[in-house]
């Protein structure tokens, strides 16, 4: 880690690229997710421009990779001389907001250093909330690394009682809201023209405690620098309706999500089988494995435990 916190940004860059597409020729599986889901969002895109942002986004993925290995071992300075950062205000003022602020985002860019770049100019640490990943080392060692600051990390699992308590506290709640949830605990949306569900948790706080949500990305420029990209806070509706509320605040959300990948479509994380609920057909070999998968442990769970 010491090592590669040392290298400088342009040799990451070209490490990263490397090791992407060495990445991109040998993971079938996950080029062909790629794959996939980039000509049912690009339906009119070519064979050769799929595979050409395909690659690209091994690339970029790999390259967000090495960073976050190196900021393990970056100090606050560090990391403060090495962001740039658009829309200073809209940070201060989520900052300043004693209802509490709701920051939401996607897995993109650097989706990392966002978090760690706020708490670190904020100078105030964040409540992330935070699903849990497998293998548990992993999942350990990013929250150590995401606390390294002071923030919070909730696993989202069982977050809704603390992030009430953080709003209620006035402090900033960051939440990535791009990947699907189940359809019992989602909402049905529209993510690039294709029905969808998305979380709605964003939205039932925000119209609940009055907290504005504020879209923050991390955003890899041409050169390789990285720019975390605050905007306004969104313009969210409240009628007496309140599912009505709840579905469209939750579109608006994820129509700001979308915005942000269209502009630079090779730094969103295209490796989620983001369409799967209502759209399974794009997945039928991983849904094949799943069922495999279910009936084994449906078949040992019959025969019983093995006798001693």
């Amino acid at each position: 880690m010491t090592i590669i916190s040392k290298i400088p940004q342009r040799l990451i860059l070209n490490m990263g690229k490397v090791l992407g597409s060495t990445a991109y020729l040998i993971d079938h599986r996950h080029r062909r997710i790629v794959r996939r889901n980039l000509r049912f969002a690009y339906p009119n895109a070519d064979d050769h421009s799929v595979k050409k942002l395909s690659r690209a986004v091994f690339q970029n993925a790999a390259i967000s990779f090495l960073e976050i290995l190196q900021m393990s071992r970056l100090s606050a300075d560090d990391i403060l001389k090495r962001v740039h950062l658009t829309g200073r205000q809209y940070l201060l003022e989520a900052k300043r907001n004693k209802k509490g602020s709701i920051v939401i985002s996607a897995h993109f860019g650097n989706w990392e250093m966002a978090h760690i770049f706020g708490s670190c100019y904020l100078n105030e640490p964040l409540v992330l909330v935070a699903r849990r990943i497998q293998p548990g080392i992993i999942n350990e060692w990013l929250n150590r690394l995401r606390s390294r600051f002071g923030s919070v990390v909730l696993d989202k699992a069982s977050a809704l009682p603390k992030m009430i308590r953080a709003l209620r506290n006035g402090r900033i709640l960051g939440i990535l809201i791009d990947q699907g949830t189940l359809l019992s605990d989602g909402v049905e949306v529209a993510f690039f023209g294709k029905k969808t569900n998305a979380t709605p948790a964003a939205a039932i706080l925000a119209r609940r405690y009055g907290s504005p949500v504020i879209p923050v990305f991390c955003v890899r420029r041409k050169d390789g620098a990285l720019e975390v990209i605050a905007q306004p806070p969104l313009q969210l509706q409240k009628t007496e309706d309140y599912q009505t509320d709840i579905q469209a605040n939750t579109q608006r959300m994820m129509d700001a999500i979308e915005q942000m990948i269209r502009t630079h479509p090779e730094q969103w994380f295209w490796f989620h089988k983001r369409w799967k609920r209502h759209h399974p057909y794009l997945y039928p070999e991983d849904l094949a494995r799943r069922k495999k998968k279910k009936a084994k442990k449906k078949a040992q769970l019959q025969k019983g435990p093995i006798p001693r």
